[in-house]
């Protein structure tokens, strides 16, 4: 049973100030999200990749309900979340929680960590008195390896590392079926990130979490999901699980990333990109496939018509007509 369900999730964002909308009469949108589906279950880590700026950030923001969506359906346990008013709403940020990520700018660097951990708390109504609270902290900074005696500092005297477990912290402080980690290790060091990647892992077998993981490195998406969705100017691209993914992609915008993997070797010699030309405007898209521009796979429908996402093998689905 699946625990999130996505349904054409849509969020075009008008452009009010551009030259061409004021010359034209002209409305123009840039589709962040555009009629997206998706899945995850109770427990499993859906991997999201792709480029920066291809919409994976604003697909968080959508699920969280911190942006609105143009259109399209949320589920959470055949609950639609778009419906829900401001006190259901409240008890839904229970059951979803983020971790941005930044882990600089996403605490309040004049609150300290009993503050930072101890507001989720207050607002939900989930401790009785300051010992309670202080205990419930205390709790949840062992939870992600840390102790008691931080419990009173501010943010600045903690490392990248500490500070995004803290961040952890507070998204497991109420408790959540599902939590959304967008980039949380691509601002870390490579061997604070595998801490963190491994901490993640650990406090999913032990909550049964479900995680939407959001990342540009493939390695690390490889390390920690269970399946891959593969997205590309608004847009997913290829859905599968993590092994049929990486062994065996399909869609060329997928092949594309693994071949801009760095390789460990450096005499190794590397694969050239198969993606060349320049990116399609994202503003009011012409019709046909957004990788149109750039395939070397790429027909003469490529340009007329906009591909869906197709079943191609077992919960392996893509979405190009050259498969």
């Amino acid at each position: 049973m699946n625990l999130l369900t996505v349904k054409g999730l849509s969020k075009h964002f008008p452009i009010r100030s551009d030259f061409i909308s004021r010359i034209s009469h002209r409305e123009l949108f840039l589709k962040a999200v555009d009629r997206i589906d998706l899945n995850i279950r109770q427990g499993e880590t859906l991997g999201l990749v792709g480029e920066s700026g291809c919409g994976k950030s604003t697909t968080a923001r959508l699920i969280t309900r911190l942006i609105e969506p143009t259109e399209g359906e949320i589920l959470l346990n055949d609950s639609d979340i778009l419906s829900l008013k401001k006190r259901a709403l409240k008890k839904l940020r229970k059951e979803v929680q983020i971790v941005f990520q930044d882990p600089y700018s996403s605490l309040n660097p004049r609150k300290t960590v009993y503050q930072i951990l101890g507001r989720p708390l207050e607002v939900h109504g989930l401790t009785n008195n300051r010992r309670e609270k202080r205990a419930r902290v205390v709790q949840l900074l062992n939870m992600v390896g840390l102790g008691s005696e931080h419990v009173d500092r501010y943010p600045h005297e903690f490392s990248g590392g500490q500070r995004q477990r803290i961040a952890v912290a507070r998204a497991l402080s109420l408790e959540p079926r599902l939590i959304i980690a967008d980039e949380p290790v691509s601002a870390l060091d490579v061997s604070v990130q595998a801490q963190i990647l491994n901490l993640l892992l650990e406090l999913q077998n032990e909550f049964k979490l479900a995680y939407l993981f959001i990342a540009h490195d493939l390695s690390v998406i490889e390390h920690i999901s269970d399946r891959v969705a593969v997205m590309y100017m608004g847009k997913i691209v290829e859905m599968g699980n993590t092994e049929t993914i990486f062994d065996s992609p399909l869609h060329p915008y997928t092949r594309a990333l693994h071949k801009a993997v760095p390789l460990p070797d450096p005499r190794a010699q590397r694969p050239h990109l198969t993606l060349k030309g320049e990116v399609t405007n994202p503003i009011n898209l012409p019709p046909g496939c957004r990788l149109e521009s750039r395939c070397p796979e790429k027909e003469k429908r490529c340009q007329a018509e906009e591909p869906i996402l197709t079943q191609r093998g077992d919960g392996h689905h893509v979405a190009c007509f050259n498969i």
